[in-house]
């Protein structure tokens, strides 16, 4: 007689204690496999970037952005106040020096230059009226010494006549005495009248120089508000391209406000940020270079603004050669600035993988490229494509240079084609 079997049966209760301890079991297993030193983990080829340590020459180098700028910019500000009038060009006409840009008009310098007209036609009128008039005295006086000068000389005559004869005593004492008076009395009058003439002569030559210096004042007063007047008509400083012209009709722009520009277009330079980390190794005579429309090209650093603003600090920069043709002025180009000479190194390339090592350890692929494995290295300095490799590498070898962000805790990484 066959004795039957109980069959066992899983209740819920067991299942669920089962399953616990199953998860208990592998999150205990996965804990010590992420602590201990020897986690793979398997990755395929296709997600990463393998490149080869290779010797090659090096240069240090930063990249930068530049602005290409007119190689001489003349601004142009109101050299006096006023309201636009007239504007005669756009904004980018090419302009030819002395050619007017705009008009602007002021009613109190035109009144002004209306008065100081006025004044300098007044004070002309006076000097000459008192030319004049001096000329009339010095010639009363000139005529009036002349006859003075004869008198005198009849005088003369008669007194050495009359001397003479009273001598012989032809004549009366008193009629002699009387000639000799006269005498005597002609040359005072002579000597005075010379002295008036004198003093007359200086004052008219006095009169005439406050005359002319107050005229001359008054004139050049005048041309300076003829000038002012003139400088109402913005015109071209130097042959080149207006730019950046702020005026329209009706505005009222102050004395001193800046309405424009002219660059003068014979020759480019490029403006670059820096980075003030770089302030001590910048110096003018640095080159850079960029590549355009398919060619390369060669800036050298001209001058250094020390200045630094936001973190940054300017230089400008000019071509070696000619300028690309196609070049314009606000395009913006991706520069390498040297910031060593070249020399022979052992390089890798530049990759993410540095954000997560800092550049202290690397994936080394093995000779077969199975796997990577965690090597220790030291780099160098750096430029726009490479790492200079100190220590650890060696050229031949192949690294994993691609993010490590999923892989800063694995030791070694299993390469699946």
């Amino acid at each position: 007689m066959d004795i039957p079997i109980k069959k066992k049966r899983f209740t819920p209760q067991k299942i669920a204690m089962i399953t616990g301890v199953t998860l208990l079991v592998g999150l205990i297993v996965f804990v010590l496999l992420s602590s201990s030193g020897s986690t793979r983990l398997n990755v395929e080829k296709e997600r990463i970037s393998i490149n080869t340590v290779k010797k090659g020459i090096f240069q240090e180098n930063i990249p930068v952005n530049g602005v290409v700028m007119p190689i001489t910019t003349i601004y142009l500000d109101a050299l006096e106040g006023g309201r636009v009038e007239e504007k005669f060009v756009e904004d980018g006409a090419m302009m030819k020096k002395g050619e007017p840009i705009l008009r602007l008009s002021n009613t109190d310098l035109e009144l002004s230059l209306v008065n100081q007209e006025t004044q300098v036609y007044n004070l002309l009128t006076q000097m000459q009226r008192t030319q004049n008039a001096s000329r009339e005295n010095t010639i009363g006086k000139l005529n009036q010494l002349t006859e003075v000068k004869s008198s005198l000389r009849e005088a003369e005559r008669r007194y050495k006549l009359n001397k003479k004869l009273f001598e012989k005593g032809a004549v009366a004492e008193q009629e002699y005495l009387e000639t000799r008076n006269n005498y005597n009395y002609q040359k005072d009058r002579l000597a005075l009248t010379e002295r008036v003439l004198q003093q007359d002569s200086i004052s008219s030559k006095q009169e005439n120089v406050q005359a002319r210096e107050s005229y001359e004042k008054t004139r050049k007063a005048l041309e300076l508000m003829r000038k002012k007047v003139e400088d109402l008509i913005v015109r071209a400083p130097v042959d080149g391209q207006l730019t950046s012209l702020d005026a329209e009709i009706g505005q009222s722009k102050s004395k001193g406000e800046r309405l424009g520009q002219i660059d003068v277009i014979s020759g480019y330079k490029v403006r670059v940020d820096v980075d003030e980390h770089y302030i001590s190794r910048i110096y003018a005579g640095q080159q850079g270079s960029f590549n355009f429309d398919g060619k390369n090209y060669t800036l050298e650093i001209k001058k250094v603004y020390t200045q630094v603003a936001n973190g940054r600090f300017q230089v400008d920069m000019t071509f070696l050669e000619e300028a690309p043709e196609k070049i314009r002025r606000g395009q913006t180009l991706q520069i390498r600035v040297a910031l060593s000479q070249e020399k022979e190194a052992v390089l890798i390339p530049k990759g993410g993988f540095f954000q997560e090592t800092g550049g202290n350890w690397i994936f080394k692929v093995s000779e077969d490229g199975s796997i990577a494995y965690k090597t220790d290295i030291q780099l160098g300095s750096q430029n726009t494509e490479y790492y200079e490799v100190l220590s650890g590498l060696e050229p031949g070898d192949q690294v994993i240079t691609s993010s490590y962000s999923n892989y800063e805790d694995i030791q070694e990484l299993v390469l699946k084609d």
